[in-house]
C-alpha cells in the first residue's frame, strides 16, 4: 500500500512535508498497539503558518485549503511513526478539527471537509473516519485550522 499512497499522492500534485517537530513539551504522536495517536498538525505553507480567523479574515475556502495542509501533515507524522513506510497504514480512525472563528461563524464542518476530503481522494476508503469540527475563539500562534487524528497501522 506504501507505493500506492506515494502513486496516489503523485496523480493528485501532492507530496507530503517532512513531519513537523513539536512546539512545545509534547510528542508528536503515540503508538499503543495498533492506534496511533497523533498531536494537533497546523498548516504551513511556503516555511510560514497559515494565520487568521474564519468569519473575519479568512474564507471558507481558504480554510479549507489550511485543513488539506494539516491533513497532509498528519499524513506525514504517520509516515515518521511507520520509519518510512506508509503501507503500514491500515485507515484513518477520527479526526478533531479545530477552526479559529468568530463567534458567529458556523461553517466548521466545511472548513475541516478540506482535511476529510483530501485524506478519502488518497486514501480511499481507507481515508473514511469519524470526525469531530468545532470552533475555537482562538488558536496558537493565531492559526487558522489545527487538526488532530488517530490512525490504525499494522
Amino acid at each position: 500500500m506504501s507505493q500506492a499512497i506515494e502513486t496516489r499522492l503523485s496523480e493528485l500534485g501532492l507530496s507530503l512535508p517532512d513531519a513537523p517537530a513539536p512546539a512545545a513539551n509534547y510528542v508528536p504522536y503515540v503508538q499503543v498497539g495498533q492506534t496511533l495517536y497523533v498531536s494537533g498538525q497546523i498548516a504551513m505553507k511556503d516555511g510560514a503558518m497559515i494565520t487568521g480567523k474564519l468569519g473575519a479574515e479568512l474564507s471558507i475556502e481558504e480554510g479549507a485549503d489550511a485543513a488539506r495542509l494539516c491533513a497532509l501533515s498528519l499524513l506525514a507524522q504517520v509516515r515518521a511513526a511507520c520509519d518510512g513506510d506508509l503501507g503500514r497504514l491500515k485507515r484513518v480512525v477520527k479526526l478533531t478539527g479545530f477552526v479559529n472563528s468568530t463567534p458567529e461563524f458556523g461553517e466548521q464542518p466545511k472548513v475541516i471537509n478540506g482535511a476529510s476530503d483530501v485524506l478519502v481522494e488518497i486514501l480511499g476508503d481507507a481515508g473514511r473516519h469519524a470526525r469531530s469540527a468545532v470552533s475555537a475563539g482562538a488558536l496558537p500562534f493565531n492559526v487558522a485550522v489545527e487538526i488532530e487524528g488517530i490512525f490504525e497501522i499494522a
